[in-house]
C-alpha cells in the first residue's frame, strides 16, 4: 500500500526521533530482551509526550492530536522497529480513552492529564480465576454501601499490578438478567486497604503478572465511570478499540531482520545458514507470511479510516499476529542451535555479562515469553469462535 506523502513525511519524522531520541542505552536493552524496569517505560514514555505523541491518537480535545488509526498503526510501527520499549497500554490506551469516553467531567479533569504526563501507572483488573476470555462469567462483587462501594473478590493475571498506583477494574453490582448485565466499572488507588498483590511466577523467570485479593475494599461511588450496571459497554468499547493494532507487525519485521542476521552469522557447509536451500525456503515463507499480515491491517486500517467498522474480522489479526510471532521467536531457537537448549538468565540485565553470544540469553527468554501472545486479550481459540459464529455464520 502507498502512502499519503503526509503519512509518509510522518514516518520519516518518527524516524529521525527514535533515532536522536531514543537513549542508546535503551534501545540495547530492549534489542537483547533484557529486563525493563518501570522507570525505562516512564522515561521513554515523558518523553513521546514532551513531543506530543504519546497521546497523539486521543481526541483534540483531551489533550491529543486526533490521530486516525492509520497514523497511530505507523506510529507504532516505527517504535518497534527502532527497538523502542513498549507503550505499556494500561492507561494511555484502554482506560484513559473509556475515561474521555464515558467519564465525568470530574473523571476527565481528575485522570486525563496524569495519565498523558505517565504520572500515574494504571493496571487492568478484567480476568478472574473463573472468569478469563468468558469475562461475563465474572463473579467479584461490589456493595453499595452509602457513598461507597464494598469490593471483595480476586483478579488475576494482572500485568504489572505491583508497579501501579490505581486499577480499573470490572465488578458485578447485580446478579439480575443476563451475565453481562449487573457489571460496572470502577477506578480504585491501590493503596486502599484490603488490596493483597501476589506475584505470579512465570516460565521466564520474570516478574510480570500478579494475582490481587480485594477483601471489603471501600471505593468511592464517585469512582463508578458512567452507569452503574452498565459496566459491560466500557469493558466492550475497551477491547473493540484495539483489535486493529493487536497484531504488532513492526515487532515482527524487527525480530525477523534479527534472525535473518542470526542465520547470516550462523555456519553451516561452506557458506552460513541464511545460504541453505531448506533454510531460504523456511525465511522466505515467514517473511511473505509477514508482508502479508502487514498488507491486511492496512486495508482495514484504512476500511476504519474511511468510517467502515472491519467488525469481528479484525479478530484474525490477533490470530495471525501473534502466531507469527511465536514461530519466528521459534525459529531463532532453531538457529541458536545448542545456545537455544538451555535458559540462563544471566545477561537478563544490563548489568549482567552474557552468556554465549549476545543473543543467546534474551532469545531465549522471548521465546518463553511469546507463548502468552495466543493467550492475553482473548485466546485465540475464542477469536476463531468469534470468527467462525460472528463472520462465518457457524453455530447459530
Amino acid at each position: 500500500m502507498l502512502l499519503s506523502s503526509e503519512l509518509q513525511a510522518f514516518r520519516d519524522e518518527v524516524r529521525r526521533f527514535c533515532a536522536d531520541e531514543l537513549p542508546v542505552h535503551l534501545r540495547a536493552k530492549v534489542l537483547h530482551n533484557q529486563k525493563l524496569e518501570k522507570a525505562d517505560y516512564i522515561g521513554w514514555q515523558r518523553t513521546l509526550d514532551r513531543k506530543g505523541w504519546f497521546a497523539g491518537h486521543w481526541p483534540v480535545e483531551h489533550g491529543g492530536l486526533g490521530w486516525s488509526a492509520l497514523k497511530r498503526w505507523i506510529f507504532e510501527e516505527e517504535l518497534y522497529a527502532a527497538g523502542a520499549p513498549w507503550l505499556i497500554p494500561f492507561g494511555i490506551s484502554y482506560v484513559g480513552p473509556v475515561i474521555y469516553t464515558f467519564g465525568n467531567e470530574t473523571q476527565k479533569r481528575t485522570h486525563l492529564g496524569p495519565i498523558r504526563r505517565s504520572e500515574i501507572w494504571w493496571a487492568q483488573g478484567y480476568s478472574e480465576p473463573g472468569a478469563g476470555s468468558d469475562l461475563a462469567s465474572l463473579s467479584t462483587r461490589a456493595v453499595r454501601d452509602g457513598d461507597h462501594y464494598r469490593v471483595t473478590g480476586q483478579k488475576i493475571w494482572i500485568s504489572y499490578a505491583h508497579w501501579a498506583d490505581k486499577m480499573f477494574l470490572l465488578a458485578r453490582t447485580s446478579t439480575e438478567g443476563k451475565p453481562q448485565d449487573g457489571i460496572s466499572f470502577l477506578l480504585l488507588d491501590m493503596e486502599t486497604p484490603g488490596i493483597v498483590v501476589r506475584p505470579i511466577p512465570t516460565i521466564d523467570r520474570y516478574h510480570h503478572v500478579n494475582e490481587i485479593f480485594l477483601d471489603d475494599v471501600k471505593v468511592p461511588a464517585a469512582n463508578l465511570v458512567g452507569a452503574e450496571n452498565r459496566g459491560w459497554t466500557q469493558a466492550k468499547f475497551l477491547l473493540d478499540r484495539e483489535r486493529l493494532l493487536t497484531a504488532e507487525v513492526g515487532k515482527a519485521k524487527r525480530l525477523l531482520q534479527r534472525l535473518l542476521g542470526l542465520a547470516r552469522m550462523t555456519p553451516s557447509g561452506s557458506g552460513s545458514l541464511a545460504g541453505d536451500r531448506h533454510w531460504r525456503l523456511k525465511f522466505a515463507e515467514i517473511y511473505s507470511e509477514t508482508l502479508a499480515l502487514e498488507a491486511t491491517c492496512l486495508d482495514l486500517l484504512t476500511e476504519a479510516q474511511n468510517g467502515r467498522d472491519p467488525g469481528p474480522v479484525a479478530s484474525m489479526l490477533k490470530i495471525v499476529g501473534s502466531e507469527l510471532l511465536q514461530r519466528i521467536n521459534g525459529m531463532t531457537i532453531d538457529v541458536l542451535g545448542r545456545h537455544g537448549l538451555a535458559y540462563d538468565t544471566s545477561g537478563l540485565s544490563a548489568d549482567d555479562p552474557m552468556t554465549g553470544p549476545a543473543q543467546f540469553a534474551g532469545s531465549v527468554r522471548e521465546y518463553l515469553y511469546s507463548r502468552v501472545l495466543s493467550i492475553y486479550g482473548g485466546s485465540n481459540e475464542i477469536q476463531r469462535n468469534i470468527i467462525a459464529r460472528a463472520v462465518l455464520g457457524l453455530g447459530r
